[in-house]
């Protein structure tokens, strides 16, 4: 069921949640949006995605570095930047990643991007992609979801 939610509220309360458990030389940068963005979400499937998303940046980082986030409006959607400081996509895999069974790593079976990529547009109807990535600089995913529906 989807509700609405501050946005910022549920991203923060995941943050402080993995801030916890992530290694020490590792910083979380939330920057606090300059005003409250309303969206309609389902508060477990988007906690989900959002620790998904950080688990992965976490593993890419090797224990040091930045993961930071950013909460913007962008038309009708508001919008997540995720970012990580860890070793990178290369740009012929931005859409490979979301495809069930990929994965870089030892472990794991490969779902977790497709299934976040489920839950963002198929249960929130919103959109999930790469939007850029240097190779040990940064890269950053963005979740764009309708704007509540008080426009906020």
């Amino acid at each position: 069921m989807l509700e609405s939610a501050d946005i910022y509220a549920e991203l923060s309360e995941v943050k402080d949640y993995l801030q916890r458990r992530a290694p020490r030389k590792v910083a979380f940068d939330f920057k606090q949006p300059e005003s409250t963005h309303q969206v309609r979400i389902n508060r477990h499937l988007f906690a989900w995605v959002v620790e998904n998303l950080v688990r992965n940046s976490l593993d890419a980082m090797d224990g040091r570095g930045t993961i930071s986030c950013e909460v913007y409006r962008q038309g009708a959607y508001v919008c997540i930047g995720l970012s990580d400081t860890g070793h990178g996509i290369p740009s012929n895999k931005f859409k490979s990643v979301f495809k069930p069974g990929y994965s870089t790593k030892k472990r794991g079976w490969g779902l977790g991007l497709s299934l976040a990529r489920r839950i963002i547009e198929e249960y929130h109807k919103g959109k999930i992609f790469v939007k850029g990535s240097r190779p040990n600089e940064l890269t950053t995913f963005t979740i764009m979801l309708p704007a509540g529906p008080n426009g906020e």
